[in-house]
């Protein structure tokens, strides 16, 4: 059984900007032996099946409250368990039987576990602070490991031993391998072929565009399926550029401007000559993005077809000189021989009758 208590505030060590998680009590109902920890929100459906691991066995029967995270459509008769919960509960065998909306006396001992915990166990760490969940979850496991074997005085035993002599028995072996968790989605893949999941983007093949797709993220891979078929495979991103696109997904023409870097073009550049080079190098600097000058870089390296490459070397000299960094102006070059002058020639001196010379002034 599970329950959440306000959410505790722990501070971040690297930012000091404090975080919001939530405090989870997965509980065993005939001994009352309690399983606690501290983890964030979207981790809610893996609370019960840490509870297993701690424990070394599982139940058969979860009685959940009617979180969406575990239930997506409450019902006593009918209830529409998640998908990624159901997932989980299908690998681990277990039944799942949500609590009914608004009747805590179906979870009373996890409602009782509440009062329990906001006394014994918050009230002993409320001056604390911690710096990640795992500090936060030893600290608790401090705690926790005293109250279970506490011995309660109605019954004169403690909850461990409860649990050991009573329970454990009755609770089902582990499956041989622990589940992966995985979060499901529902995603419509965009004009550019590509599926949004947590403000990244994944590439599927160009043929589903506008197509609906099933989304399945573990923590390390995304898998997308369309009508029941695996199309795309990535490796989840948490960070750096937010699209993952695979070449195959392609349409051809895409595939070919994927192929433009910046270094292909200037391996381009050397191959006529250092001049030519340093004008692409200078073309792809002077735009925001490098992107920006893929076109012109390739219009500069069609207009060089038909030159040889002295005089191309001519020209892309006198374009840089001039910061002429544009196919209009490289073509005007080219057409009127104005990379033939070369700029740093002395301009000759006139000689005529009528031109006086210094010595007039003197």
């Amino acid at each position: 059984m599970l329950a959440s208590l306000t959410p505790c505030l722990r501070q971040s060590s690297e930012t000091g900007v404090p975080a919001s998680c939530s405090f989870r009590i997965p509980m065993i109902c005939s001994s009352v032996k309690r399983l606690r920890f501290i983890l964030w929100s979207s981790q809610w459906a893996r609370a019960y099946f840490k509870m297993d691991y701690f424990n070394g066995a599982r139940s058969r029967l979860v009685v959940p409250d009617n979180l969406k995270s575990g239930v997506s459509r409450a019902s006593f008769y009918d209830p529409e368990i998640n998908r990624s919960y159901g997932m989980m509960a299908s690998h681990y065998g277990v039944g799942v039987l949500p609590a009914r909306p608004r009747r805590p006396k179906d979870k009373a001992k996890v409602e009782n576990g509440m009062r329990f915990a906001q006394s014994c166990l918050l009230g002993r760490l409320r001056k604390q602070t911690f710096f990640s969940l795992a500090e936060a979850n030893a600290a608790i496991a401090d705690v926790l490991e005293r109250i279970n074997n506490h011995v309660m005085r109605r019954l004169g035993v403690s909850r461990r031993h409860l649990f050991e002599t009573v329970e454990r028995a009755a609770l089902a072996s582990l499956p041989a391998e622990e589940y992966e968790f995985a979060e499901w989605r529902f995603a419509r893949v965009s004009t550019d072929y590509h599926a949004e999941f947590r403000s990244f983007f994944y590439s599927v093949p160009h043929a589903l565009i506008r197509q609906q797709v099933d989304i399945r993220a573990t923590a390390r891979m995304i898998e997308i399926f369309h009508r029941g078929k695996r199309v795309a495979v990535h490796q989840r991103r948490y960070g750096g550029p937010r699209y993952g696109t695979d070449p195959a997904h392609m349409p051809s023409s895409h595939r070919r401007y994927a192929e433009w870097t910046p270094e292909r073009f200037r391996r381009w550049g050397a191959s006529i000559g250092p001049q030519t080079e340093g004008l692409i190098v200078a073309i792809l600097a002077s735009r925001p993005h490098p992107e920006q000058g893929f076109r012109t870089c390739l219009g500069i390296l069609r207009l060089y077809r038909d030159l040889s490459r002295e005089r191309a070397e001519v020209v892309s000299a006198r374009a840089v000189e001039i910061g002429g960094l544009t196919c209009k102006t490289i073509a005007s070059l080219i057409a009127t021989h104005k990379a033939l002058r070369h700029s740093t020639e002395p301009a000759a001196v006139m000689e005529h009758a009528n031109l006086r010379g210094p010595g007039y002034f003197h």
